[in-house]
């Protein structure tokens, strides 16, 4: 497969017509049809659906999509830090976290590099921690930053000095919205929007099982979510309670949320990792240096 190819199937994917697909990518219809033909005839599988007015992606089409999508990423990634390999004073840093007010730390970093080198860009991914971590392993990204518990014997990793506190967000004319804390007797039988990290997969390692002890499995959870902001929305709406960690949602005073934090105490370390033996480019390097003198 070559990638010019590839980068041809992804635009009538997205145009979802070959004839507006040859306009965007300047070539004749036969032209692009006769590669598309070539690239299934080689791939021995039918890529696209071919109806009067548009085409569509086969089962395959969509796997290809999204392997295509990766493949030109990283390629450019690539190309990128070949561009700026004799210059440390420009170049890309790709760098996923989960939501966490942390975040402030590599920020600070951030500000300072962009200040002494312009040309160094920085690229932010938001995900959960195997959305980060899978392009972590893929070398879509340089560094992340994980919310424990997560296993780290694959990566290189800086604690960072802070943890983060859970905590419930709920609306500020909750019947609980008057409490100091939140405690077990006050959960129980409540509508609960669960973080990823409350599953029977983390629960014992990030303390959930332990904080809630009997009364896990008996949970009323009614919704589960990775990322706070969507789970917010539906606590707004009544839907229920999130357990959440503190200072992502939006509890201001203008807002109609607030945030309780959690009786006995619960809180999440993180890290900032990247992977073992990586290879990295002069302004990741310089990055790297920046966040262990910080940190």
């Amino acid at each position: 497969m070559e990638i010019r190819v590839l980068k041809y199937f992804l635009a009538v994917a997205r145009e979802g017509s070959i004839t507006r697909a040859a306009n965007t990518l300047h070539l004749t219809q036969p032209t692009l049809t006769r590669q598309l033909q070539d690239l299934e005839k080689e791939l021995g599988q039918k890529l696209l659906k071919r109806g009067k007015y548009q085409v569509t992606l086969t089962q395959e089409g969509m796997l290809l999509k999204k392997r295509a999508e990766e493949i030109i990423e990283m390629v450019e990634k690539t190309e990128n830090e070949f561009k700026s390999i004799k210059d440390v004073f420009a170049g890309d840093i790709y760098i996923g976290s989960g939501e966490t007010e942390s975040m402030k730390y590599l920020a600070k970093i951030i500000k300072e590099i962009q200040t002494d080198y312009p040309d160094i860009k920085f690229h932010l991914y938001s995900g959960n921690a195997e959305d980060v971590t899978e392009k972590l392993d893929r070398g879509l990204l340089d560094f992340g930053i994980l919310i424990q518990p997560i296993d780290l014997s694959k990566y290189d990793h800086l604690p960072m000095p802070e943890k983060d506190t859970w905590g419930v967000v709920m609306r500020k004319d909750s019947p609980l919205a008057y409490n100091q804390l939140i405690q077990l007797n006050d959960l129980k039988d409540l509508p609960l929007i669960a973080s990823r990290q409350m599953s029977p997969k983390y629960s014992a390692e990030s303390g959930f099982l332990d904080w809630f002890g009997e009364e896990f499995d008996k949970l009323n959870i009614t919704a589960t979510y990775n990322l706070i902001y969507n789970a917010a929305i539906l606590v707004k709406a009544g839907v229920g309670y999130a357990v959440t960690l503190d200072k992502l949602a939006n509890t201001s005073l203008e807002s109609e949320l607030c945030f309780i934090p959690l009786y006995p105490k619960l809180e999440s370390s993180l890290d900032v990792v990247w992977k073992k033996n990586q290879v990295f480019s002069p302004a990741a390097k310089l990055f790297l240096e920046k966040l262990k003198n910080q940190l």
